[in-house]
């Protein structure tokens, strides 16, 4: 059976990755690894909004998105960020193709709960799992921007780690890979846990083990962990073939599992 594995990665840390990450996705795609990229994007879109001087705010750590800011999240993302991704990757000698979730309708959305006061952001309701399946039949690497749509047509900003979570559910990868700027989770002494339960982040959350900007991080990966993905990784991008030991080896970075 082939492998196949989706990866999640912020767009600032994967614009500061070094070109020995994409040789080693090159690599893998060689040996008919297959890959799937979703993507963020957050810090270049607050720096665009910036630019364009318009005011954004979050509510529980989710952006609020008028119309205004979605257009900018969605050139930001769909665009910039998007594109930039394949350039590095196809620097490499691996091919890519770039997508948002708006393409084919490949993301289906819905307003989040409260919408009324965090305006267009989505839930994903299905994946097109058959669009993305069809670019891996063709050799392509899929990086996708998490732009949701509905049946009617609007569009919704989608947290990353959500849309990496549900296309990997939809393609029935079990393993999630999250590309970050550590090492793993690390208890008080600083050393990584190779493996660690939800129930024990919450834990570690509660007694201070886990803090500050490791906190986000390791919800997003918990986030990740629904439907048919039993475990998420968290490794350090900067390590060298980090991508061939986590698909192929194992025993990098801390794997968090349901229990």
């Amino acid at each position: 059976m082939e492998q196949r594995f989706v990866m999640k990665c912020g767009g600032s840390t994967l614009a500061a990755l070094p070109a020995s990450f994409f040789e080693d996705l090159r690599d893998l795609q060689e040996r008919g690894v297959k890959a799937v990229i979703v993507h963020g994007g957050g810090p270049a879109i607050s720096e665009t909004l910036g630019k364009l001087g318009i005011a954004s705010e979050f509510v529980n750590g989710l952006r609020k998105t008028s119309d205004e800011v979605l257009d900018v999240v969605e050139m930001v993302l769909a665009g910039r960020i998007n594109k930039e991704i394949v350039r590095r990757i196809q620097q490499s000698g691996a091919k890519s193709l770039g997508l948002s979730g708006v393409d084919g309708e490949l993301i289906k959305a819905q307003p989040v709960a409260n919408a009324d006061e965090i305006g267009f952001v989505g839930d994903v309701t299905d994946v097109n799992a058959k669009i993305v399946e069809g670019v891996m039949g063709m050799g392509y690497i899929p990086v996708i921007a998490p732009i949701g749509i509905d049946a009617a047509g609007q569009r919704y900003n989608i947290n990353a780690d959500t849309a990496a979570g549900a296309v990997a559910s939809h393609l029935g990868v079990e393993r999630m890979i999250v590309v970050t700027d550590v090492p793993g989770i690390m208890n008080g002494q600083k050393q990584v846990l190779p493996t660690v339960t939800v129930e024990e982040i919450e834990a570690m959350i509660a007694s201070g083990e886990i803090y500050g900007g490791m906190i986000p991080k390791v919800r997003a990966a918990i986030a990740c962990i629904h439907g048919q993905v039993k475990e998420v990784v968290i490794v350090n991008g900067d390590v060298p073939g980090v991508l061939s030991k986590a698909v192929l080896e194992g025993g990098i970075g801390t794997r968090i599992v349901q229990a």
